[in-house]
């Protein structure tokens, strides 16, 4: 039998191409750069060998001068080593480029990178996942809250004030819903 398959169902599944496996596997591979069947055991490049796997994978080149990702495909006999110094020809290749962002919290040694960065929602300023909290950090925001809690303060303590009497007792209570008698008017009939 060529394509697979069983005697009573002949389109059922496939024989793995890989000369020393022949395994009829009924949910075959199909590889993108040979083109041809294999079972699970040999469905990646490296197992079968894959004489055109290089097509479709990707590489990535860090240049030491600068830290920049230079990605390249592998195809069409492009050099490593060529493509490092055509970077560092362009104008792309800035070694000031080099230095590694920190966290700027004191003794912190923390470099900052796209994983573990956060951005303060108050001050605006990048720091490590360690000091993502304001008050973990010298937040400006959190300088100037002391004086919103002392305006508050102050706001409480002359409410009792305002209301003539205390806030805590139960005949305030019942007295701040009705005017005083004496404070009543009368309206007139005309």
């Amino acid at each position: 039998m060529e394509g697979g398959g069983t005697e009573v169902f002949p389109d059922l599944g496939r024989h793995c191409q890989l000369p020393d496996c022949n395994q009829l596997d009924f949910l075959p591979f199909t590889c993108d750069g040979c083109h041809q069947v294999f079972c699970l055991e040999h469905r990646s490049y490296k197992s079968h060998e894959c004489p055109k796997s290089d097509q479709k994978s990707r590489k990535v080149i860090v240049c030491e001068r600068c830290s920049t990702a230079i990605e390249t495909t592998g195809q069409y006999g492009e050099d490593e080593k060529e493509m490092l110094e055509q970077h560092e020809r362009s104008k792309d290749c800035d070694p000031s480029k080099l230095k590694k962002h920190r966290c700027p919290v004191r003794r912190c040694k923390e470099i900052l990178t796209f994983s573990n960065t956060a951005s303060c929602k108050s001050c605006q300023v990048k720091v490590c996942l360690k000091h993502r909290f304001p008050a973990d950090h010298a937040c400006k925001r959190i300088a100037t809250a002391p004086n919103a809690l002392s305006s508050r303060s102050r706001l409480l303590a002359a409410l009792p004030q305002r209301m003539g009497t205390d806030c805590g007792g139960k005949d305030a209570a019942h007295e701040s819903r009705r005017p005083p008698p004496n404070t009543l008017k009368s309206v007139e009939a005309f």
